[in-house]
């Protein structure tokens, strides 16, 4: 295929608008090399042409001005849509350029060679393609090496900096003496046992990292609407990571049928240790989200016999107040749940699970007496120490931290801290993508409502036609006409 004409790239950039956008560097043969947003399109994208700044610029920067032969630019209406479009254009596309610079910055992961005999958490910024699992990337190292610490003691494995020794019956030492970090487990033990702590530790750290995943899209987006985009978009490079880490391991899961199924005796044990007349096979959680009292909203996860069942997931907007009241979204959607559920004549959970304290579950317990309802066991799970808390007039419980009990809980209450981060980021990123709505002129909150109403969302409604759009109540061919025009001038097509 024949390279295209040469184009007089100073030219193309004076006639640039001083908005935001994306822009995109091309090769001489077309092909896209890197993908960059601005604030403003003009000032940023001249940068790239400055032979006097040649010299101070690193490297690799130099390599790419050389290589660009062309560009285009994709106008939007602020600089946290240009962040979003970035970065889907850089997932779309993968420039060479961008994957580069994304590589440098080497977060921290976690690396487990389950070939190993024993095999030992080790922390690692270089990922090989070999047979070990890996854990990441992760933005916050001080957080990733306090969860470590918490995991040898919660699990009883090795780190990386660990030097077990073979005794004479084939069992192993795992440390030259009883360190306290193992607290209830043995520190001398045969190798498959140990396999059964690194199994428990694996679903854990899997757990975690979806946890974290969750929280870093929410704080990309919070970033964002501070206008503090070098964070926003460095965050955003490691959710990317992190995304594509998380799909590694779900493909291997598919195939790790080595894990042992302990769930009946995990709820066994729950129910002795709460009192419970059985185990409790359903059971449900409630957490509450929001970033700094904005967007509040809650979830509600739902476990059978040990395992999430998402059939029956919920997630609610607060509806009776706006502001920052843990304690009155949480009786407003205990209340909600189970006034439905009282309504339609359906059983109530074995045990109802509350993320906090003695606030948190005293306002569930106001709900079910608003309700006219009498609650099902009912207990709060206070993260900082991984307290149980109850309704009544009975101590909180502390149990060991390698209690299967205590993780079954643990994987409930993060499970549902899952669901209500992926809500609240959910939300945030509707509202940044439907903004582009408020620069239309003459489009009140009766139209506008009546057009995502109609359509579901701002994707469907671009991709509408002018008859489409004129079907609307309140829209004429003349109105539909210009907000056609409008919404594809805002956002127009991207060709390689």
């Amino acid at each position: 295929m024949p390279a295209p004409e040469p184009v007089n790239l100073k030219e193309k950039v004076r006639h640039l608008p001083d908005k935001p956008g994306v822009y995109l560097m091309k090769d001489r043969l077309g092909r896209i090399i890197y993908v960059g947003k601005a604030k403003a399109l003009k000032k940023r994208v001249s940068t790239y042409f400055h032979p006097s700044r040649a010299m101070t610029l690193h490297p690799k920067i130099r390599a790419l001005i050389q290589m660009i032969a062309d560009f285009d630019t994709i106008e939007v209406k602020s600089e946290p849509e240009a962040l979003l479009l970035e970065g889907k254009l850089i997932k779309q596309w993968k420039p060479k350029y961008n994957t580069d610079f994304t590589d440098d910055k080497r977060f921290l992961q976690v690396r487990v060679d389950l070939a190993q005999e024993l095999p030992r958490f080790a922390l690692t910024r270089f990922k090989k393609e070999d047979r070990a699992r890996y854990f990441g990337p992760f933005a916050h190292s001080g957080l990733l090496r306090k969860t470590l610490a918490q995991m040898r003691r919660q699990f009883g494995i090795l780190l990386g900096d660990t030097t077990p020794q073979k005794l004479p019956d084939g069992r192993w030492q795992l440390y030259d003496d009883v360190r306290q970090e193992l607290y209830g487990f043995t520190n001398e033990t045969t190798a498959e046992d140990y396999r059964l702590r690194v199994n428990d530790a694996c679903a854990f750290l899997d757990g975690k990292s979806r946890e974290w995943l969750e929280a870093l899209r929410a704080e990309m987006l919070s970033a964002a609407e501070k206008h503090e985009f070098e964070k926003a978009a460095e965050l955003r490079d490691v959710v990317f990571a992190l995304e594509k880490t998380l799909a590694k391991t779900r493909r291997f899961e598919r195939f790790d049928h080595t894990a042992p199924d302990r769930d009946e005796e995990s709820l066994r044990l729950l129910g002795e240790a709460l009192g419970l007349r059985a185990p409790p096979r359903v059971m449900e959680c409630f957490d509450i989200s929001h970033i700094s009292g904005t967007f509040v909203v809650a979830s509600m996860v739902h476990f059978f016999d040990g395992r999430p069942d998402k059939d029956h997931y919920r997630r609610f907007q607060i509806k009776s107040f706006v502001g920052n009241d843990d304690f009155r979204a949480m009786e407003e959607v205990v209340g909600r749940r189970y006034r439905r559920l009282k309504g339609e004549d359906k059983p109530m959970p074995d045990l109802v699970v509350i993320d906090g304290g003695r606030g948190q579950i005293g306002a569930a317990l106001k709900a079910f007496v608003a309700i006219g309802v009498e609650p099902p066991a009912l207990i709060g799970l206070a993260k900082k120490h991984e307290t149980i808390i109850f309704p009544d007039a009975r101590a909180p419980l502390n149990l060991p931290l390698n209690n299967s009990a205590l993780n079954l809980l643990q994987r409930l209450r993060d499970e549902a801290h899952r669901f209500a981060n992926t809500y609240n980021a959910d939300l945030r990123s509707k509202k940044i993508r439907e903004s582009v709505l408020d620069d239309f002129p003459g489009l009140g909150t009766v139209r506008r409502a009546a057009l995502l109403a109609h359509f579901g969302s701002i994707e469907r409604l671009r991709a509408a036609s002018e008859e489409q759009l004129a079907a609307v109540a309140g829209f004429g061919p003349r109105m539909a006409a210009d907000l056609h025009a409008f919404l594809h001038a805002a956002q127009p097509t991207v060709t390689p």
